[in-house]
């Protein structure tokens, strides 16, 4: 009976962990905005301990702040920091695809990226109409699938991180946007394609274009907040 206790209260925090991180990524929990357990416990019907424990693996996160005696706030990413994550991501995804791929390339293909595929098509489309709450969930879905395809799990985990990190502090300045369309990366699909053909320097060309959209959407940012 302790483990069973155990496991359903393991389940309920990962599941308002993950609630919480929606509420972030959509925008309805802003940077900056402060909460306590309590409050998010009465939110979601709950005791306090699950609660508390999943907003202290969500600060593990990088996404919130604890603050002594006054709970936790949803952490304030800056420009640099964005930055920071993109030069990150793309130093470990060059690492991951060098000389064809990585050590578990091989089974990046046929059957295995079938799956990662239709993410890719959902993701583009939802760039291209510019919807950006589908963009982000499918997103993340389809570079942690590709993640586990073409390299170990911890480095897929660290990635799915730097790609929550960047979305949470992208979310609020691109709802923003007048032309999000503009600013929003819909080379999912090209990826794909130039896995399947084993093509290293197009998967270098698709991933490059993907951090110079980021970068040049950064100094955007910069440049009107000057």
């Amino acid at each position: 009976m302790p483990a069973s206790g155990a496991v359903t209260r393991n389940t309920l925090r990962q599941q308002i962990a993950d609630a919480l991180r929606d509420e972030v990524l959509a925008g309805r929990l802003q940077p900056g905005q402060e909460f306590t357990v309590k409050q998010i416990a009465e939110q979601y019907g709950v005791s306090a301990t699950p609660v508390r424990e999943a907003l202290v693996d969500l600060a593990g996160q990088g996404l919130l702040d604890s603050n002594q005696h006054r709970g936790y706030q949803v952490h304030r990413f800056s420009v640099e920091d964005f930055r920071g994550m993109i030069e990150a991501r793309s130093l470990i995804v060059d690492g991951i695809f060098r000389e064809g791929g990585g050590p578990r390339a091989h089974l990046a293909s046929g059957v295995a990226l079938v799956s990662v595929r239709r993410r890719a098509e959902e993701a583009a489309r939802a760039a291209r109409c510019g919807e950006l709450n589908v963009l982000i969930g499918y997103d993340l879905r389809f570079w942690r699938e590709l993640g586990t395809l073409v390299t170990n799990s911890y480095i897929a985990d660290f990635l799915h991180r730097l790609r929550v990190q960047s979305w949470v502090f992208a979310v609020p300045h691109l709802r923003a946007e007048p032309e999000l369309g503009e600013w929003l990366w819909s080379g999912h699909e090209e990826l794909v394609d130039a896995m399947t053909l084993g093509d290293a320097d197009a998967i270098h060309a698709v991933i490059a274009s993907h951090d110079d959209l980021a970068l040049k959407w950064a100094d955007r940012l910069e440049r009107q907040s000057a």
